[in-house]
């Protein structure tokens, strides 16, 4: 993965903790007294998945607009587009959970994404477009295919991509010119841990982890146990996240399962014929890299003791680089023997190396990070990490060669060897710095690039422009003593994505493009050596996104030191509009200010057909973030130039509801006691923005609802907890018993026994006798999220319902934290416009002051 996308996860985890937590689908459910046997009232008899009414069936069914995958070579376009929801057939296929891993036996794929979040998601179509003249060409995917995510060879002729067919995981390759695909024979791919493929520096051989052949059947579960499950601790702390009991280890058993599907053997495969050559024995394999040489390829293992409290990523490990010049027989040599890590703080680091990766720019160098304060964020050190370094052959012993103030969060090779960009990150400030280093000059200081809280957006520097070498290897792209950043944008107005060049010795930068205020358009890559022409993807209101051709030159009205477009300007792809009825839907950035003075903003979309001054029902969607200082925690984000697309609870616009979208919610505060005044500020939020729909004449104060998914509805349960500005409320993943995380949520980091007051004050189910408005409650009974296990959702339920309150609880069949099944999705929108119609839109006046 190139660094720019491993900060853009760390950044992510700091703002939001929670991946990508958007509110997503539903299922089934009836009115019950009790949630497990109690029987249902006779309008509820029915069995299976309801549906909203037609237009909005008809949005959901159209297909959204591909994203653009630019080829290494900068001449070729991708355009992928994925399946939006699968059928619940696909979701409910059966799957093992196991250690964190996801695993369908029939076929050996992995059945969801990355911390379970969702399903492993399908491709539908790809489409080649030729930079040079536009032509496009259809890639032949094989009937019923689920193809997964496409990767290109550094030589942008061929692009490889899996398949998820009925009994295997298939690796196909297409080639870039003719659009042909064919599948290599002979492949069954083992993505359990992911990482299954590679191209190697030669680009014309894939190096992959294949399922071993002749494994037998798997391990027959015992038809009597073979004994308890024990486990045991002796005085040392132990902290660890609240994981889904069924998705850890448990016993024996369990622990057999784990090696048989964990197991895979390496091989090297020749893209042109198809030949196979298995290197080594096989193994756990978790992850494979190679280096810039060929040569040597680091490999990590996984192996026991296996833990029954963590997942597989703290299982023990050996970390190896194999000499593969002599593919029938490989020399490995160990790097780090990694203990079982089940005892690491919450927000720290594992002891011992860590965070392994290639030196782009040479063979083969070895770089990785080792904490100087045991992995713990509370200890104050002069340094908190050194970065080793050691070359091949690998027969010296490796070398420090800097060491970070804050935690290690990895380097950026730049073109030119003597130039490197290393950056640290402020886990107590939730800050962020970077330097350009010399990694060979020993002597030479580190010099100070960017210095910025990670919640900054309107001074954020973006993201150097990177290209892959002809080895495959990532670097920042540098011109002379400059580099490429390209940028969000975000600014009082919203989100305008640039492209500015900076000079590393002066650290002046220079505008050299900005999008128009009248859409959103972003940089996609150069579109060869010449860094005056490049790659856009445009989009606005009234046009879906397309790939563009931009020159830069300078124009008549552009502000000093930027650069201007040419008058000219060349769209290369031609996506047409898939949903044209949603385009009478209209949307504005409004900014007002919280009572306390701090500036805050939200989107405000209203119905087709609306007219202006007209007080229609409202519903309120946010997701609240935290913030370590006031300063940031204004700052507009998103844009509303974007093309309006409707997904989740943005398709009740189409039942005649206007949506205060992604209202800013700040919670500000010392990062350590974060949540000491969450709901004074929960409160205040959800009031500003409320006040402002409604001073606009667009919101009717007696008739606003409030939704959000995972921490946003733990923010929904309080609001109406807690406040009256609402009539009903629809909660999707949340997690409302904050005691049963007893180690710290979002970015609180004490204990509940050191915070107990805190963790029962955020948590409604502690409030269940005060909550009388109407919550629909939504979870997925296979959320693997931890913190957010199905028993979150039942239990308030339970507690609603015991106290005299009106609920309903709507449990979706096999979905994860993010609802995926069509059948589910259209769930979720039949039970949300019918609760908000009821409880919302029909209700009666409020009786009483």
């Amino acid at each position: 993965m190139p660094f720019r996308n491993a900060w853009n996860c760390l950044l992510a985890g700091a703002l939001v903790a929670c991946a990508t937590c958007l509110p997503l689908a539903a299922q089934p459910a009836s009115f019950s007294s009790k949630v497990t046997s109690a029987p249902a009232k006779p309008a509820e008899a029915r069995s299976g998945y309801n549906q909203p009414p037609q237009n909005i069936l008809d949005v959901m069914h159209a297909p959204s607009s591909p994203m653009p995958e630019v080829s290494p070579t900068d001449d070729t376009i991708l355009l992928v587009s994925w399946q939006d929801y699968p059928s619940i057939s696909r979701v409910a296929t059966p799957f093992l959970r196991l250690a964190g891993a996801r695993v369908e036996p029939k076929n050996h794929s992995k059945h969801d994404t990355p911390g379970g979040y969702g399903i492993t998601p399908c491709a539908r179509n790809f489409e080649l477009v030729h930079v040079a003249d536009g032509t496009q060409i259809h890639v032949a995917l094989p009937a019923g295919a689920c193809p997964g995510e496409p990767m290109w060879a550094a030589d942008g002729k061929r692009f490889a991509f899996v398949n998820i067919a009925a009994e295997s995981v298939e690796l196909w390759i297409a080639d870039a010119k003719t659009g042909e695909t064919h599948r290599v024979p002979g492949v069954r791919l083992n993505p359990m841990f992911q990482d299954e493929m590679h191209w190697m520096p030669d680009q014309k051989t894939m190096l992959v982890k294949l399922v071993p052949k002749g494994m037998g059947a798997p391990p027959p579960e015992p038809v009597v146990p073979i004994g308890p499950s024990i486990q045991a601790t002796e005085g040392q702390k132990g902290q660890s996240s609240t994981y889904e009991n069924r998705d850890t280890l448990g016993n024996q058993h369990d622990e057999d399962l784990f090696d048989y599907y964990a197991a895979s053997q390496l091989a090297l495969i020749d893209a042109a014929t198809g030949a196979i050559a298995p290197i080594g024995k096989p193994a756990n394999f978790e992850s494979l890299d190679p280096a810039p040489d060929g040569k040597h390829i680091l490999v990590t293992a996984i192996h026991k003791p296996y833990s029954y409290v963590t997942t597989y990523d703290r299982f023990p490990r050996e970390v190896e680089v194999w000499d593969v010049s002599q593919r029938s027989h490989v020399l490995p040599h160990t790097i780090a023997s990694l203990p079982l890590a089940d005892r690491v703080p919450i927000h720290g680091v594992p002891v011992g190396p860590r965070d392994f990766s290639w030196r782009a720019t040479d063979p083969a160098t070895l770089v990785w990070a080792e904490a100087l304060d045991g992995g713990d964020w509370n200890v104050n050190v002069p340094a908190r990490d050194k970065i080793m370094l050691e070359k091949a052959p690998l027969d010296s012993p490796a070398v420090e060669i800097a060491r970070t103030e804050q935690r290690y969060a990895g380097f950026e090779w730049s073109e030119k060897p003597s130039v490197a960009l290393l950056t640290e990150y402020d886990n107590n400030r939730q800050w962020r710095r970077s330097f350009a280093v010399d990694v060979d000059d020993r002597q030479s200081k580190p010099r100070l690039i960017w210095d910025l809280s990670v919640y900054e957006r309107y001074k954020n520097p973006g993201m150097p422009v990177i290209r892959q070498l002809a080895n495959g290897q990532w670097v920042v792209r540098q011109d002379g003593d400059s580099i490429y950043l390209s940028g969000t944008g975000a600014s009082p107005d919203g989100d305008r994505p640039f492209l500015d060049r900076l000079d590393l010795n002066t650290l002046k930068f220079e505008r050299l493009f900005r999008s128009d205020k009248t859409c959103l358009e972003r940089f996609l890559a150069f579109t060869g050596p010449d860094t005056r022409t490049f790659l856009t993807w445009h989009q606005s209101p009234a046009d879906p996104p397309n790939a563009f051709i931009r020159t830069l030159g300078k124009s008549q009205d552009a502000p000093a030191g930027e650069a201007g477009f040419a008058p000219t300007s060349v769209a290369l792809t031609h996506i047409p509009d898939p949903t044209p009825a949603v385009r009478a839907i209209k949307k504005r950035l409004v900014k007002y200010k919280r009572a306390d003075g701090l500036d805050l903003s939200f989107t405000l979309y209203t119905p087709p057909g609306y007219q202006e001054g007209t007080r229609v029902p409202t519903i309120l969607y946010a997701y609240p973030l935290d913030y370590a200082e006031a300063s940031t925690a204004g700052q507009v984000s998103g844009s509303e130039e974007t093309f309006t697309q409707l997904r989740q609870y943005r398709l009740l616009l189409l039942g005649g509801y206007a949506i205060i979208d992604n209202a800013s919610f700040p919670i500000i505060g010392d990062p350590k006691k974060a949540y000491d005044t969450y709901l004074d500020q929960l409160v205040a939020d959800a009031k500003a923005a409320v006040d402002e729909a409604v001073r606009l004449g667009v919101a009717d104060p007696d008739r606003i609802g409030v939704t959000g998914h995972s921490h946003g509805a733990l923010m929904t349960a309080n609001l109406v907890a807690h406040s009256d500005l609402f009539r009903a409320g629809v909660a999707t993943s949340g997690s409302y018993n904050k005691t049963l995380t007893p180690f710290g949520f979002q970015n609180e980091r004490r204990s509940v026994w050191e915070a107990s007051d805190v963790y029962l004050k955020v948590s409604p189910f502690f409030f269940a006798d005060k909550l009388k408005t109407p919550l629909l409650i939504v979870h997925g009974t296979e959320d693997a999220n931890p913190g957010t296990t199905p028993l979150q959702a039942s239990k308030l339920y339970e507690a609603i319902r015991g106290n005299g309150g009106t609920a309903r609880l709507v449990l979706l069949p096999h979905e994860p934290h993010h609802y995926t099944a069509m059948e589910s999705n259209e769930q979720l929108i039949y039970e949300m416009l019918r609760w908000f119609d009821k409880y919302v839109k029909d209700a009666p006046p409020r009786s009483g002051p």
